[in-house]
């Protein structure tokens, strides 16, 4: 309870202006009961006795109070801010997401496509038939075991090797199957020989199931880019593949019989515009001679640069690709 003197001046019916010390403020309301805001923005609700000038009060700070409101909606937009925030944050990580994926998808194609350009890179183990044929048991085998039987049954096979017996070669790539790791981009291959010095060896590209017509990149997006490759990037990544398998199938020939020469010959099926139907023709004829090819740096070689350099038959352009050409065959006799 607090007593106060105070001296007002009415500017209107049920309004006051009040002057004291702590500065002028303004009423509002009937006699007994008003509402006093002064300059500082405080609030007075007063209850008075009309005609003592003794009342009753009880003050608030406007100012605190707004201040307060102010928390509120500084809390509220704190929490929209937060949920700004997660949302953003939510959509980054999704784009961060398909950006991670894109660029695994980008990074396999472009593992598979260097890997067609570079077959000729890896190569099974050289077989030394001779050495195995004039070589004594080694001293690791024990007569009469599992495992001597096989290096005996092997070096009765080395002698027929060795003398030349192509039914033997045959029966060596039936076996060892050099070519199969070849197989799971599509190719096919066909052996032959009825030569000790040679090997003859039809390849068939299947470039439709191996070489892709598209190219793949990421947006700045995320989001995977497929566009379809120029004709020029698809025919010279198409004579990479083949020259490069050309050169694989001979390294492959070489280390596994003991031959001088390998003849590679690379087919597909190629649209016959006056017939309407597929024709299987031959691409690339290669003549590989051992000593050449094993000169090379496979690590550092472009094949089809490599092809040059031995006796061939490739009509290619990049605007047009293959035209189909002359075998290069073994000579007679």
């Amino acid at each position: 309870m607090g007593l106060c003197f105070r001296k007002s001046i009415t500017i209107a019916p049920g309004v006051r202006i009040n002057l004291s010390k702590s500065g002028p403020s303004i009423s509002f309301g009937k006699s007994g009961l008003r509402e006093t805001i002064s300059a500082t923005g405080k609030s007075t609700t007063s209850i008075g006795i009309p005609g003592t000038g003794v009342y009753y009060k009880k003050s608030f700070d406007l100012k605190k109070i707004g201040k307060g409101k102010d928390k509120d909606k500084a809390a509220s937009k704190s929490k929209d801010a937060e949920a700004k925030a997660a949302a953003a944050q939510a959509k980054n990580q999704e784009k961060q997401a398909l950006l991670e994926q894109s660029q695994a998808k980008v990074a396999e194609y472009e593992n598979y496509v260097n890997s067609i350009k570079s077959v000729h890179k890896a190569t099974d183990g050289y077989i030394d038939w001779a050495a195995l044929n004039k070589g004594e048991i080694p001293t690791n085998i024990v007569r009469g075991s599992e495992t001597y039987k096989e290096w005996e049954d092997l070096k009765k096979f080395s002698e027929s090797i060795v003398a030349g017996d192509t039914d033997a070669y045959l029966s060596v790539i039936s076996e060892v199957r050099p070519y199969d790791d070849l197989l799971e981009y599509g190719s096919s291959f066909e052996v032959g020989t009825d030569r000790p010095d040679v090997l003859e060896v039809e390849f068939h590209v299947k470039s439709e199931e191996v070489v892709p017509h598209v190219e793949l990149s990421v947006k700045a997006s995320g989001e995977l880019s497929e566009k379809e490759m120029s004709k020029s990037g698809y025919f010279s990544l198409m004579q990479d593949y083949i020259c490069s398998t050309m050169i694989r199938v001979a390294r492959d020939s070489f280390a596994l019989l003991p031959v001088e020469k390998v003849y590679v010959h690379a087919v597909d099926d190629v649209l016959n515009t006056a017939t309407g139907h597929q024709d299987e023709v031959t691409l690339v004829s290669v003549e590989f001679d051992r000593a050449r090819l094993q000169s090379l740096n496979m690590e550092l070689i472009d094949p089809s640069d490599a092809i040059t350099g031995f006796n061939n038959n490739m009509k290619f352009a990049k605007t047009t690709g293959f035209k189909a050409v002359e075998r290069i065959l073994p000579p007679v006799g």
